[in-house]
């Protein structure tokens, strides 16, 4: 199975596993690409995901629709145009004998959802993608996460927390290049954070070249995504002279996200 970014716009990403013959796309918010590739690959489009209301993520829905030959699948709590089957978490969804789990991941719209896909025990080689894989939208972002327009701090907060722990090989794909902005809030948070400094040497070689930054690795945001680190004491001190009420992780993120906010 192949996992492919296809960019659009100015900094989204829009996804697609798919198997040599038939595609999974993810959050369409412009169709060219997604039929440029299709053509250029030549490749059945089987399956739409869909994980929140925002035109950047289903803007291009309707003109792939001729292509589909197969299900939107979308979240049940959001206003997602028909035609759509509506999943919300702990639903699983199944395509190209690929098995995804729905988690409700609210905060950056009230219905948000994300698709997360374990590769089965023992499956042959090359008939499965080959660590698990994160489909997360606008929620959890390489080294930050997505603004509050619909939810609250502690939604938000419990969403990230579900996310965190996924197995650490994780691969995180989420639906903007915004990398290199959030390190370097991230270094404002934690600048002794040596796990940080690297990781960012390594992104902005990555863009210098050109290339992507995504996916990232659940490990890895643990080790330098501050959103994620909200009970770690440098993060907490930040947070503190930032506006956090107390030490408690929740509280702790709130001035963060306010923080990333205006930074």
């Amino acid at each position: 199975m192949n996992l492919v970014a296809l960019p659009a716009f100015t900094d989204n990403y829009i996804w697609m596993l798919h198997d040599d013959v038939d595609a999974i796309v993810i959050d369409p918010g412009d169709s060219a690409p997604v039929l440029a590739a299709l053509d250029r690959l030549q490749l059945k489009l089987a399956v739409i995901l869909l994980t929140h209301h925002h035109d950047d993520h289903i803007g291009g829905v309707p003109a792939l629709l001729p292509r589909l030959q197969g299900p939107v699948y979308g979240p049940a709590l959001e206003a997602i145009p028909d035609p759509c089957v509506r999943v919300r978490g702990g639903d699983r969804v199944t395509a190209l004998g690929l098995d995804f789990d729905v988690i409700d991941v609210p905060g950056h719209t009230s219905g948000h959802i994300a698709y997360f896909h374990r590769p089965r025990a023992g499956a042959t080689a090359g008939t499965e993608t080959d660590a698990p894989v994160l489909f997360c939208g606008d929620t959890l972002f390489v080294g930050g996460c997505g603004r509050l327009f619909e939810g609250t701090p502690a939604q938000m907060h419990h969403s990230l927390q579900a996310l965190a722990a996924l197995p650490g090989d994780t691969r995180v794909c989420c639906a903007h290049e915004y990398t290199l902005s959030n390190l370097k809030f991230a270094h404002a948070v934690e600048p002794d954070n040596v796990d940080l400094a690297r990781y960012a040497r390594q992104c902005e070689q990555l863009r210098a070249a050109a290339q992507p930054t995504v996916p990232g690795r659940i490990a890895d945001e643990l080790a330098i995504n501050p959103f994620l680190r909200c009970d770690v004491p440098a993060v907490i001190n930040t947070a503190r002279s930032h506006g956090a009420h107390s030490d408690q992780p929740l509280d702790v993120f709130t001035a963060l996200r306010q923080w990333k906010n205006n930074f």
